[in-house]
């Protein structure tokens, strides 16, 4: 057999196995791009799960505010309703189940922004420019040793059971989901609160990254902060 025969065999061959490598992909994947097929999957759970956790919050909010108008009820014509409610009303303060109002400091965490090309420092590994888990619990720690009366988190109360947790560049945070940036804050005497934010090490490594990647990083004193009340999620 010549080489010129033989070379047209050999072209036979691998354009056959090339066509069965396509046909079994296609069949495996059912003529999706199995790639793009996942990240939309994973993309819609997330979704999914989030719409389902706000559906049941609805509900949820719906039963309680029954639940305490018939207590309220009760309680018009029952003494004993009455002080029971007092005594859980009194208890709801020190569980962090009621807003809090008054002096404190918020603190804003924030991933690094791209500059005005569009790209970022070229010697930043993807790491360093995002928020990370470790970042939020340093600010949460140093807000609690200062002294913090009550601490809030985006739009949510932080009680002794709060584990905020980041998953990739989002945190996730009693059911729910959030992007930067992070903003915690605080009620309590603002120079307390202030002196233990200096004396974390987490936030000084923070801070380091913040100025040489472009990490956001902004502290503020207010005079009257309001927190809201833990909402049970």
């Amino acid at each position: 057999m010549t080489r010129s025969n033989l070379w047209r065999i050999a072209v036979l061959v691998v354009c056959l196995v090339a066509g069965l490598l396509v046909a079994t992909t296609r069949e495996v994947s059912h003529g999706n791009e199995i790639r793009a097929g996942d990240s939309t999957r994973l993309s819609d759970l997330v979704r999914n799960a989030q719409a389902e956790t706000d559906d049941v919050a609805e509900t949820r909010d719906r039963l309680a505010a029954e639940v305490e108008s018939l207590q309220q009820e009760a309680a018009a014509s029952d003494t004993g309703v009455a002080q029971v409610l007092a005594d859980t009303k009194a208890l709801a303060t020190d569980a962090g189940l009621t807003p809090m109002t008054g002096p404190g400091v918020t603190v804003t965490l924030t991933d690094a922004p791209r500059d005005a090309d569009g790209k970022y420092p070229v010697d930043a590994a993807p790491d360093d420019l995002v928020v990370h888990q470790q970042d939020v619990q340093s600010v949460l720690n140093a807000l609690w040793v200062g002294g913090a009366e009550a601490v809030g988190m985006q739009d949510q109360r932080i009680v002794n059971t709060s584990a905020p947790r980041c998953i990739g560049n989002t945190l996730l945070l009693h059911g729910r989901t959030y992007s930067p940036p992070y903003v915690m804050s605080a009620i309590g005497d603002p120079a307390r609160l202030e002196a233990a934010l200096a004396n974390e090490p987490g936030i000084r490594v923070f801070k380091q990254y913040a100025a040489r990647f472009g990490l956001g990083y902004s502290q503020t004193v207010s005079g009257q902060l309001t927190v809201p009340g833990y909402a049970g999620h």
